[in-house]
């Protein structure tokens, strides 16, 4: 039995959001048993194989005590153990909370305080086992589940605390448990934003949000299932952009999943010769990267049939050069956590629309809303908030009512972008409202930078901007102003970060100033201090004293 074709002629979005994602994984493993599904570190699993180790781990994990509607962390690198915990996790009616594993102390405590979350699963990285620990000594209840991870070279496995379960030491536990089918409308994974303001927090995103969006996707980009497809896992499952065009899709048209840990080159390059994929979703950080290799190093890219980017703008210049390197045909799409993420992306069959993120995937809706009316919707050509309906926008955010209400309107989600459709549907993104860094496909948020910063006893103000990077898109630079009579040098504030935030979000810059802009009602200016910025670039004075006037 294959999945039956979907009729948009009637509901476009009861049509795309009916059923649940552990129905994807059953499909696949009933009419494609034996077809490769995972591809990881020299060892392959088949549709069968994966569906009975989802079964078996299902049942473990109720046995464990979790239940329908608990929130499980699940905080790994791209490995089989994810794919299983993932979907063993939803097979029981539980909610994913997606974490990433470079998360801070900190970081990780709140999303997991937040969320409610019970259990967390994590790998055996060290960096990651003491991030864990101090997150436990505050929630002690938290029980925890670790997942081994192979490196090269091999490393002796470290040990774990006593009171935490290897995942593959769950009691064994037979997978006899009939599961009921899942609503569409029932939640399946907490991704965690900064929304269009303020801190982050937990978009709902719905099984029917996902399988929606999976299978928008699918009717895009034109993939039927009758031979098999094989799509590269390089960007992390944790982040929705991947979770939803590598692992769902690929699912749902019973793919092989090449799962690479991490982004490196070196490892890039000859896993696209050994596999030939058809599929390949990255960030331009990734693509730019595949330009700069030297030309002896580049495989044969013929058997990619699309290549998507998305998570940050795609310069004019790396798509051209990708193209022309490769020979590979390089899309670009725009979307955000709360759209499950996809919204648009231009079409494979025809020349992209140039500095365009394309067009609304099947049975969704862009609607440009006037800046000045958010009640008017705007002409073609006519700039505005770019806004959208469909079958794949979230439920809300996780206990955020008030978030939820200003940006879910009557079903439209206000996405906090500016833009303008042409008159042939292709949307054109020229600003964002909101603050976000997007840094290398991922989202930065300013004030976790300036909150950190404020920790500092010297700090008096802050302000954290994304700046133009030529690998990443953008970088954080941090911009300070110290208490009077304090001083502090930027090395020093640097030693004070790296306690309290990522890598990602560590200030590539850290400039200390006499004082920094407000306007006139006396906030802080993002925009001013951008503007004097871009004004030093042309005439650059004396560097800032390190000390406060």
């Amino acid at each position: 039995m294959t999945p039956t074709a979907v009729d948009l002629t009637r509901d476009p979005a009861k049509a795309l959001s009916r059923g649940g994602l552990p129905e994807l994984l059953d499909a696949a493993a009933l009419w494609a048993p034996n077809r490769r599904a995972l591809d990881f570190a020299g060892r392959k699993w088949s549709y069968r194989e994966v569906h009975d180790l989802v079964d078996r781990a299902a049942a473990s994990l109720e046995r464990l005590g979790v239940g329908r509607g608990d929130r499980v962390g699940l905080c790994l690198p791209n490995s089989p153990d994810y794919v299983v915990a993932f979907f063993a996790v939803l097979r029981i009616g539980a909610i994913v909370v997606q974490c990433n594993p470079l998360y801070t102390a900190r970081e990780l405590e709140h999303i997991l305080a937040d969320s409610g979350a019970r259990v967390l699963i994590v790998s055996d990285l060290e960096t990651q086992i003491a991030a864990t620990l101090e997150v436990q000594r505050r929630q002690p209840s938290l029980t925890v589940l670790c997942c081994p991870m192979p490196v090269s070279p091999p490393r002796t496995a470290p040990s774990i605390p006593s009171e935490w379960t290897r995942f593959a030491d769950l009691p064994v536990a037979p997978p006899d448990r009939i599961y009921p089918p899942t609503d569409g409308g029932d939640a399946a994974v907490l991704q965690y934003t900064g929304g269009t303001t303020g801190a982050p927090k937990g978009a709902i995103l719905t099984h029917g949000n996902l399988t929606a969006n999976c299978e928008q996707i699918r009717l895009h980009l034109r993939l039927e299932q009758d031979t098999q497809h094989c799509a590269l896992a390089v960007l992390p499952l944790f982040h929705v952009f991947a979770l939803t065009t590598v692992l769902l899709l690929s699912v749902r048209v019973a793919a092989e999943i090449v799962l690479l840990p991490r982004f490196e080159l070196n490892s890039l390059l000859p896993t696209i010769a050994r596999t030939r994929p058809t599929l390949l979703s990255a960030v331009p950080t990734i693509y730019g990267a595949i330009n700069g290799a030297a030309a002896d190093h580049l495989p044969d890219f013929s058997s990619l049939l699309a290549c998507i980017s998305g998570g940050a703008p795609l310069p004019f210049d790396v798509r051209e050069a990708f193209e022309k390197r490769t020979g590979a045909r390089l899309v670009e799409g725009y979307g955000l956590t709360e759209a499950s993420p996809v919204v648009t992306c231009n079409p494979i069959d025809r020349p992209p629309r140039d500095h365009s993120a394309g067009v609304a995937l099947p049975g969704a809706r862009i609607e440009i809303r006037a800046l000045d009316d958010p009640l008017r919707e705007a002409a073609v050509g006519e700039t505005g908030e770019v806004c959208v309906r469909g079958p794949q926008v979230m439920k809300g955010y996780w206990r955020r009512d008030e978030e939820t209400a200003r940006v879910l309107q009557d079903g439209l989600l206000r996405t906090g972008d500016v833009g303008y459709l042409d008159e042939d549907g292709y949307l054109f993104l020229v600003d964002r409202i909101k603050d976000v860094i997007l840094c290398g496909g991922y989202n930065v948020y300013p004030r976790v930078i300036e909150d950190a910063l404020y920790e500092h006893p010297a700090v008096a103000e802050a302000i954290a901007l994304g700046m133009p990077d030529a690998y990443r898109g953008e970088t954080p630079h941090a911009f300070v102003a110290l208490r009077t009579g304090m001083t502090v040098t930027p090395e020093a504030l640097r030693v004070h970060l790296a306690e309290r935030l990522s890598k990602i979000e560590m200030p590539a810059v850290i400039e200390v100033r006499p004082s920094l802009p407000r306007t006139a009602v006396g906030k802080l200016s993002r925009k001013d201090l951008r503007a004097a910025i871009e004004e030093g670039r042309s005439a650059a004075g004396p560097p800032p004293s390190v000390t406060a006037p």
